[in-house]
């Protein structure tokens, strides 16, 4: 198996090869260096028998998820091109190999193949938060998630209490796992080229949440808190009569949002919704 993939064309041959037109509206941004995507999936020890990658692009990801001797990987991505371009790596690997061509952020990904599953996935830009907010929705059917980021996204989900970074998405997402931030990847490492560096950050959901509260109710409360974040809580809950419920769990009204402990959010959203 080790000589077919060596005879694999590059990923930038792949990409002439096929004609792809590189689409910015999808967020499209390919990571060509195979070194870094083995190093991703090294870290992700992607040995799970379903494991899931979205937006797989020329399948730089792909093949070293393939390599690493892993169960049934399951691509998803909204780009018909997807298609073609992995043509190569499903000929190769044919029954390990599932290419689905739909929208991931619409898609019931957890329900695919057999547990355990875990996602790694190089993020489109433009909708990595959706997708991740709609997987904690449904977290208990992932054993791990080796996500790419922007690195200032990548920031806003590890960020901890206290800090500028932290906000909604560090809440729900630290609130159902524990997340570790692996390494940046630079930006000339993809093509096209983005303005920004990219981060990869490893969630591992925790066997219960950290608090029992609706993922609705905490979601609503974080929206709430953080639009606008350089006021007191008792400000941004005013609406609401959060006031009260904060004197009630004996929390100071007139901390800013970013000073709340993630379990006193918790707190707050099971008393007020």
């Amino acid at each position: 198996m080790h000589q077919k993939i060596k005879k694999l064309p590059s990923i930038k041959e792949t990409l002439k090869n096929n004609n792809v037109i590189i689409n910015k509206a999808l967020g499209q941004n390919f990571l060509f260096d195979l070194n870094l995507t083995d190093k991703i999936v090294k870290k992700s020890n992607a040995i799970t028998p379903t494991i899931i990658e979205v937006g797989p692009g020329p399948g730089s990801l792909t093949r070293s998820i393939l390599k690493n001797k892993s169960g049934v990987v399951y691509t998803i991505d909204k780009d018909f091109q997807s298609k073609k371009m992995l043509t190569d790596l499903e000929e190769i690997y044919n029954n390990r190999l599932k290419v689905i061509i739909e929208d991931a952020l619409h898609y019931p990904i957890w329900n695919l193949g057999k547990a355990p599953r875990q996602i790694i996935a190089n993020l489109p830009y433009n909708v990595g938060t959706k997708m991740l907010i709609t997987w904690l929705k449904n977290i208990q059917n992932f054993d791990l998630l080796t996500l790419m980021f922007q690195k200032e996204v990548a920031e806003r989900i590890i960020a901890k209490p206290g800090t500028k970074n932290y906000g909604r998405l560090s809440i729900l997402t630290n609130w159902l796992t524990e997340s570790s931030k692996l390494f940046d990847i630079p930006s000339e490492a993809f093509i096209p080229k983005p303005k920004v560096k990219s981060t990869v950050i490893q969630l591992k959901p925790f066997s219960k949440p950290l608090y029992d509260v609706p993922f609705e109710s905490l979601e609503k409360l974080t929206h709430l808190a953080f639009s606008q974040k350089r006021k007191m809580i008792k400000t941004s809950l005013k609406e609401i009569s959060g006031e009260k419920i904060l004197k009630e769990l004996n929390i100071c009204p007139n901390l800013r949002p970013e000073h709340l402990s993630i379990v006193q959010f918790c707190k707050i959203a099971k008393k007020l919704f």
